[in-house]
């Protein structure tokens, strides 16, 4: 058995890596842009984060791709893993270390985990025959089979998870002894937490307890017939299985077998596609048991993009490349539908009008909007931007000011809750509320009519103080919505003149004192910000 280790402040946060046999889709960019924003929710709360991303590049089917495109292997590999090192780097996902399977340190380290699982007795070499999925690279119990008739009238058989063919395999390969590890695969999913949503956590239970999942696996491959992987230690002749390779990636991207992986291990938080979960759930831990290392401390399994609400897929040609949507949409406001609008336990739907409706309403029109309102050069000609303090509160006595101060009093703490619930959906939601509470205030206490007779009433300090209540408004959300679109926020808290070191969690409190200035001003040049631009429609 194992038990988890102290917390401290070192957090290490991973995406799947992703498979070369085809260039980045919506999914790929979801799963990245996910595992960014919950780093980077992290790194406002002091952790140091190692956040690890990269390619899984072995295996038959990335070899068929690359015959397919009269490339060798490694050039093919290079080709596409370029193209998701872009896709990190063009959506604002700051990887620590970008990893790829074909690394020679990757390699090593895998061998050695190899010789750790072997030096335990935890694997043996057997005849192995069963159904195998060439496009999955994995054996399917009989359990996990359905049988359809082409329309030339012969039965297939297909694995039942991904629908993929099968066919029947016999070959003498290495095997591990998953079967040993029912009990502590259990032990593991004792804590709720290990598993989220708790939809996965249940599918995974189910697959241990029904135990065609806890047969012995097949971890390795013959040479002949899988030839682009890493060999068997002290074994040419063998191939170690593509899976086991690929998974070990998150030990090696930290350094390991160096020590230095101690740093940060057991992984964080481990996000994942739905696809993958018994790859995650059951092989990865049992892999990590057997050597004597924890388990990751929580696996994120999310679900799939439609588009149109129909399966992406090649043959219907509806495939979403991230960097053709982000020409209609941008970076940023692609990355911010996808998280704003993805839900864990459903697949999320794409949809072009949907995406323009939402950027357009709640980025340009909710918060954009602000940032006008209390900016503009009608009633802000000097681009003030005035610390709110409480005797501005004192003058804005209006029910729809109240309901603002109460919501941004409580948005810090219902947004730390969803974070940590990866409710990402609803951080966005309790923003968006507090910004439609602000722009009604706005319109109840009429800075236009207030600089009009700005001498009068004590109208000078009723416009501060709308002014302050305001953009203390937009400096709220903008931290809060930071790890959902950095570069956005981040030139709004620039143009707000927020001190980098008055961007952390702490900051996003109502009525933050000590870190700005009572007063701040723009220069002419940036006063008439735009900070998202309306999508035509």
């Amino acid at each position: 058995m194992y038990c988890h280790s102290s917390n401290n402040k070192n957090a290490y946060i991973t995406t799947p890596i992703f498979y070369v046999n085809a260039g980045p889709h919506l999914g790929h960019l979801y799963s990245a842009a996910l595992a960014d924003a919950l780093a980077k929710y992290h790194e406002m709360h002091n952790y140091k984060v190692f956040f690890s991303t990269g390619t899984d590049e072995h295996g038959n089917k990335v070899r068929d791709a690359a015959l397919l495109n009269k490339l060798s292997p490694k050039n093919y590999c290079d080709n596409i893993s370029l193209m998701f090192k872009s896709m990190c780097d063009n959506f604002g996902v700051d990887y620590t270390n970008f990893i790829r399977t074909t690394d020679e340190k990757h390699q090593l380290g895998v061998q050695q985990f190899w010789k750790n699982l072997d030096d335990g007795g935890h694997i043996y070499k057997g005849k192995y025959s069963g159904w195998y999925c060439l496009s999955d690279e994995a054996f399917v119990p009989t359990n996990e089979l359905e049988e359809i008739k082409q329309s030339n009238g012969i039965v297939q058989k297909i694995s039942s998870s991904s629908g993929n063919t099968v066919e029947w395999m016999e070959e003498e390969n290495y095997k591990f002894k998953l079967s040993n590890f029912q009990d502590d695969l259990k032990y593991w999913l004792k804590d709720l937490s290990v598993v989220k949503p708790i939809k996965y956590h249940k599918i995974l239970l189910s697959m241990i307890d029904e135990g065609s999942a806890m047969n012995d696996l097949s971890i390795s491959r013959p040479t002949s017939r899988a030839p682009w992987g890493i060999n068997v230690p002290n074994d040419d002749s063998q191939t170690i299985y593509v899976w086991l390779d690929a998974l070990v990636n998150y030990l090696t991207s930290l350094g390991y077998p160096d020590d230095k992986y101690k740093n940060y291990w057991p992984p964080t938080i481990q996000v994942i596609g739905k696809d993958i979960l018994k790859f995650h759930g059951i092989y990865w831990p049992a892999f990590l048991i057997a050597s004597g290392l924890e388990p990751p401390k929580t696996l994120l399994c999310h679900s799939h993009w439609t588009v149109n609400d129909e399966k992406m897929s090649k043959s219907k040609g509806n495939v979403v490349v991230p960097d053709d949507a982000a020409v209609k949409f941008t970076n940023e406001g692609l990355r911010y539908f996808l998280l704003r609008e993805a839900v864990p336990h459903n697949d999320g739907n794409y949809n072009e009008d949907k995406v323009r409706k939402i950027l357009n309403t709640e980025l340009a029109d909710t918060l954009g909007n602000l940032v006008s309102r209390c900016m503009g050069k009608i009633v802000n000609p000097q681009g003030i931007i005035p610390q709110l303090d409480d005797k501005h509160l004192q003058l804005l006595k209006s029910n729809d000011a109240i309901n603002l101060v109460n919501s941004l009093k409580s948005l810090s703490s219902l947004t730390q809750e969803a974070y940590e619930d990866f409710n990402l959906h609803h951080v966005v939601d309790f923003t968006m509320n507090s910004l439609r509470l602000s722009n009604k205030m706005i319109e109840t206490h009429k800075p236009w009519e207030l600089v009009k007779n700005i001498n009068e009433n004590n109208n000078f300090n009723k416009l501060e103080a709308v002014l302050a209540l305001g953009l203390e408004s937009v400096r709220i959300s903008s931290l809060i919505l930071n790890p959902i679109i950095p570069k956005l926020t981040s030139n709004l808290l620039d143009y707000l003149q927020v001190p980098i070191d008055a961007r952390k969690w702490n900051n996003t409190n109502f009525l933050i004192t000590g870190k700005l200035k009572d007063h701040r001003y723009q220069n002419d040049d940036v006063k008439n910000m735009i900070f998202f631009k309306k999508l035509k429609l």
